[in-house]
């Protein structure tokens, strides 16, 4: 079963979020928050898998609640070893800044605000399993607003290119130009098995848990150029 945590600022947005989550019988609400700083203390307190953060929330208060609640440090309020929960944010269409500065922060996953109640469901069920959900239009979006970035971006500390080996290379810079893992596995001949043991690998040594930090990194590091 996994369990949600819907923050919104909006009650009648929590209210329709807890009715679809309700019909599905492998989703569970653990509780709703009203504010950023609500988001951080109940899922510290509830340990849901999932935070469904409103785009809104993370724009007037910050990546800092993001931050708060998928670092580990958050829930050290709980006596018993758990993972932090992961967030997926609903982000406003047309607005993609804030979805960069989230992606930074931590979060697994962005979804437009008018996506269909199905693909919302997915979405969760997705990110839960650890995997990363960004929608296409996003994605060139972000790779835009890198562009405009570039100037300024520095790698994370300590991790760089050459901490890779060449096939991890290889995957890291396909995962950034968008293919998906059987995509990888076709073009570089290797086993879907192994693209997704790759994949492990480069999140593990660049300290990231969601499939999307690792092509923010692959651009921030300059492994891969956004084109002119």
């Amino acid at each position: 079963m996994t369990s949600v945590l819907i923050a919104s600022d909006q009650s009648l947005q929590r209210h329709g979020l807890r009715m679809l989550l309700a019909g599905e019988p492998d989703l569970t609400v653990a509780g709703e928050a009203r504010s950023g700083a609500e988001a951080v203390r109940l899922s510290a307190v509830l340990r849901p898998d999932v935070v469904l953060l409103d785009g809104r929330l993370h724009e007037t208060e910050g990546a800092g609640i993001i931050r708060r609640i998928t670092r580990p440090a958050a829930l050290a309020v709980s006596a018993e070893p758990v993972g932090p929960a992961r967030v997926l944010v609903l982000t406003p269409t047309g607005d993609e800044g804030p979805a960069y500065e989230a992606l930074r922060a931590g979060a697994g996953g962005f979804l437009p605000q008018d996506a269909t109640p199905d693909e919302l469901v997915a979405a969760i069920r997705v990110v839960a399993a650890g995997d990363s959900v960004i929608t296409p239009h996003l994605t060139r979006a972000l790779i835009d607003t890198v562009r405009q970035l570039q100037p300024a971006l520095t790698a994370p500390s300590g991790v760089r290119p050459a901490t890779f080996t060449d096939r991890e290379r290889d995957v890291l810079v396909a995962v950034a130009s968008g293919w998906s893992n059987s995509e990888i596995a076709e073009k570089l001949s290797i086993a879907p098995t192994t693209v997704k043991s790759h994949v492990s690998h480069i999140l593990a040594k660049i300290g990231a848990r969601a499939r999307v930090q690792a092509v923010t990194f692959a651009y921030e590091s300059g492994l891969v150029r956004p084109a002119a």
